[in-house]
């Protein structure tokens, strides 16, 4: 009896487009979940490395700080370091392009921008999918609904029974795909939310780190605010 009804005996008794609404609904699913956990592993990561950066503040010269940070290439501490540094020497060392005749913190602060921009994209790619799965699979699932609904009708009527034991069967799994939809969408829009939330928290320290960065190649010293809300020097490092 049982077989008769439920999940599977939609997707045997459905047409083309049930089944077509169906496999829309999986891979929509499959591609929010393979988002949700790439970007929460990537996410992780990143919390992990930024906790660490701090140490960078902690070495006797550039250098040593540099060696805390780690050679993973994908660090975007290390990254902001490497391109600060390099803005700072291309600056000092040539003046043969137009882009040199910048003030030294202006063409640093360019530098640094332009690196936590790219970061940025980076770390927000895939959200879109997110977004978009948890915007339309509940309308994908609605349409799958109202398709069964119809045909559920039809066959109603072709056999002219409308008994509450022939109607409920047939539209109680026409909106199976609606329960489906819905089940897409959630996950979705939940994961969208917990992955902007912990990427601002990723982005507010990779902006803080900049902020120090800059003052350490113009100036020599890495400025913070004092507990009483000053500006002040907290750590003096050896230039690079």
């Amino acid at each position: 009896m049982n077989s008769q009804f439920g999940l599977a005996n939609v997707w045997s008794q459905g047409d083309i487009v049930t089944k077509a609404v169906a496999l829309l609904l999986l891979l929509m699913s499959l591609a929010s979940w393979m988002v949700i956990i790439i970007k929460t592993l990537d996410l992780i990561r990143y919390k992990k490395i930024s906790r660490a950066a701090e140490g960078f503040w902690h070495s006797e010269d550039f250098a040593a700080g540099l060696a805390k940070l780690g050679a993973d290439p994908a660090n975007p501490f290390r990254q902001l370091a490497l391109e600060g540094r390099e803005a700072t020497l291309h600056h000092r060392v040539t003046r043969a392009h137009l882009h040199d005749a910048l003030d030294v913190s202006d063409w640093v602060t360019r530098t640094l921008r332009n690196t936590i921009d790219e970061f940025t994209a980076k770390l927000q790619s895939g959200l879109a999918i997110l977004a978009s799965v948890g915007s339309t699979a509940p309308f994908v699932g609605l349409f799958g609904t109202v398709w069964g609904i119809y045909h559920a009708l039809l066959a109603i009527g072709a056999a002219g029974q409308a008994t509450i034991d022939k109607v409920a069967g047939p539209i109680g799994e026409s909106l199976i795909m609606t329960a489906l939809g819905l089940a897409v969408a959630i996950p979705a829009v939940l994961g969208y939310n917990a992955l902007v939330r912990g990427n601002k928290g990723v982005l507010h320290k990779l902006n803080r780190f900049a902020h120090d960065l800059h003052a350490y190649f113009v100036t020599g010293a890495r400025v913070s605010t004092g507990e009483a809300g000053g500006m002040a020097n907290v750590v003096s490092m050896k230039k690079a």
